[in-house]
């Protein structure tokens, strides 16, 4: 087993002292010895952090060493078929039930059906980037580990911190809409059980203990065994397919053409503005991803699963918006519980409790596959000790990441106990879109850059068009925000965007072809996720931001002050025992580090270990 302390030593596996926890477990690295070592390493901020930009790990890397320091394998134990109904599973849960009436009702009208058709395209696109990456890089860490092996740590890292708002952000809204169909299975209003106390501030005044409750029961099922959670998914999803189908067979009965009328009454920026929040609805094939590591045979069954699952979701989310918006006026959608009380509306009360048990189930196995997903994100995160080394723990007999499921969950209790719905979603929007954005630039850099391949000119090139791919997005995003009737920045933003991709097509090389399964039409498909993703953000509204703003400025603050330091440090001391172990000292040296490298030429002459392609 190859493991690493952090202590400097690099020569030991993380300690375990049972239910036990001390300093070493959170921070055993050598700047954390003495307030001495800390200081120095504050000190030398500056050049930790030039080195921790420039760094880029390797596949090998993520694969072998970093995977190890978990101590034990996870288990192998999912073929296509279980990540396909994971997929369906994660993904058709709280966005649909929930904001499909939020939407319908305040921006988009019967458009709605254009909105999901909009953010399944923008959702499908990211799907094939994160597939060709799971294909060949199938580790628990998910998007986090391509970012770390393709853009560096530093990006990486920031990507890691939205990954985790993400999940726990996601887990809470989907937890407090629970509580909602759950009060309209009980023939009770939607908001019954929320405890309202007026001394707290609008928005999270209104407290949710069983969505505590919900949070506690799916942790326990996550911790016992990942094959047991695919199992109880697959058969709550087959389930919730049936009552999807119920939905739109016994909806359509009661529809009435006259409720389309007016189709889209906000116009295009109704429909995008929907698009941007019912994003929210497609999260949740990305902790597919975090599976592969646990897959029998990632080259067929990710793409299987993870395609098929994103195809079936997006054709269910047509139909159920359409037969909604079918079923009653738009203005008249009730915004906790559209579907319950749409059929309630038309007459049909008793199935409305067919409707949300359906709801409840769907949820229940967004929230089970989201607890597996996260966990195992946070699990890859602490292995490279960006967060302590104690998250990164899999217990010898469940094979699953224990600690980092619980503290997750835990999370995610706490936020869904206070925080309403519609600030969840537009803030988890701005995170995912992001997050989606970078894998398709990272997935452009994999084909297109290699070190030793690819020359001084072609990466030139390739930087200068995607700095124009993602600057014409951006400049289409801004526009779109602050401009209500304008068409004449499009004229400009459009053309650069597709020039550039032409560019980058003709006149920049392939420097490297997927091994397994890849991505089709590159560059196209990539640059068209970069566009749309970011042209998504532009219609989120801007307190959404802010606090997207807010919480990556807390993840920089740790970063500079802990988490640089500690990853500098286990790199560094896992490099320098490998240049020591003489025979693996190529395979294992970090890719990019200035100071490895140093150590490395000086002992045999050759610096062919670290590739200094960032």
């Amino acid at each position: 087993m190859v493991g690493n302390s952090g202590d400097g030593s690099g020569s030991g596996a993380i300690k375990r002292r049972g239910c036990s926890c001390s300093k070493d477990d959170f921070l055993p690295e050598e700047s954390f010895q003495s307030f001495g070592n800390y200081i120095n390493a504050l000190r030398e901020t500056p050049m930790r952090l030039r080195d921790r930009i420039l760094t880029r790990s390797l596949d090998s890397t993520e694969l072998h060493e970093v995977k190890a320091r978990s101590q034990h394998e996870m288990k192998k134990t999912l073929s296509w078929w279980d990540l396909m109904w994971f997929g369906i599973g994660a993904v058709i849960g709280s966005g649909i039930f929930v904001l499909t009436g939020l939407e319908a009702r305040d921006h988009a009208g019967p458009a709605v059906v254009l909105s999901y058709v909009v953010s399944g395209i923008s959702a499908l696109l990211s799907v094939f980037c994160y597939t060709e990456f799971a294909v060949e890089i199938p580790v628990a860490g998910g998007s986090f580990a391509y970012l770390r092996v393709e853009l560096g740590d530093f990006v990486a890292f920031i990507a890691a911190g939205n990954i985790l708002l993400e999940y726990v952000i996601g887990g809470a809204a989907v937890a407090r809409s629970w509580t909602s169909y759950f009060a309209t299975l009980l023939n009770y209003d939607s908001d019954r059980f929320l405890i309202e106390v007026d001394s707290l501030a609008d928005g999270y005044n209104k407290l949710d203990p069983i969505a505590v409750g919900i949070c506690v029961i799916i942790c326990i099922f996550a911790v016992l065994s990942t094959k047991g959670s695919s199992r109880l998914n697959y058969i709550a999803s087959i389930m919730h397919v049936i009552v999807i189908l119920f939905i739109i067979i016994a909806g359509l009965t009661k529809a009435d053409v006259n409720n389309y009328k007016p189709f889209d009454p906000n116009g295009a920026r109704g429909i995008f503005r929907s698009s941007a929040v019912l994003f929210f609805a497609y999260i949740g094939f990305d902790a597919v991803s975090t599976m592969a590591e646990e897959t029998k045979n990632p080259a067929r069954d990710i793409p299987i699963g993870l395609v098929a699952s994103m195809v079936i979701t997006t054709i269910a989310y047509c139909l159920l918006s359409m037969t909604l918006c079918l079923m009653q006026p738009h203005q008249n959608i009730d915004i906790y519980a559209p579907f319950s009380v749409a059929f309630e509306y038309v007459g049909l009360d008793w199935a409305k409790y067919i409707v949300a048990a359906g709801a409840l189930k769907g949820m229940t196995t967004v929230l089970l596959v989201g607890a597996v997903g996260q966990a195992r994100y946070l699990t890859h995160i602490a292995r490279t000790h960006m967060m302590p080394p104690w998250f990164a723990h899999v217990n010898s007999k469940t094979g699953t990441p224990v600690n980092a499921t619980i503290v997750m969950l835990s999370a995610t209790a706490v936020v869904a106990f206070f925080t309403k719905l519609g600030i969840l979603a537009d803030l988890l929007s701005v995170s995912t879109l992001f997050i989606f954005m970078l894998v398709a630039v990272a997935l452009l850099v994999r084909r297109y850059y290699v070190s030793g391949v690819t020359t001084p000119a072609s990466r030139n090139r390739l930087i200068a068009c995607l700095l124009l791919i993602i600057g014409s997005s951006i400049a289409s995003a801004t526009y779109w925000g602050l401009s209500e009737h304008g068409w004449v920045g499009y004229v400009i933003t459009v053309p650069v965007w597709f020039l550039s991709t032409v560019a980058l097509w003709a006149f920049v090389p392939h420097a490297r072809d997927p091994k397994l399964w890849g991505v089709p039409l590159v560059p196209w498909l990539p640059s068209a996720s970069i566009a749309i993703n970011i042209f998504l953000l532009g219609s989120i509204d801007g307190a959404s931001f802010k606090r997207f703003g807010m919480w990556t400025g807390a993840l920089l603050i740790y970063y500079f002050f802990f988490g640089l330091h500690a990853c500098y440090d286990t790199a560094k001391a896992a490099g320098e025992g490998k240049i020591r172990d003489g025979a693996t000292e190529r395979k294992r040296i970090e890719e990019g580090d200035v100071s490895l490298a140093t150590n490395s030429s000086i002992k045999d002459g050759n610096n062919a270990s670290v590739n200094p392609r960032a």
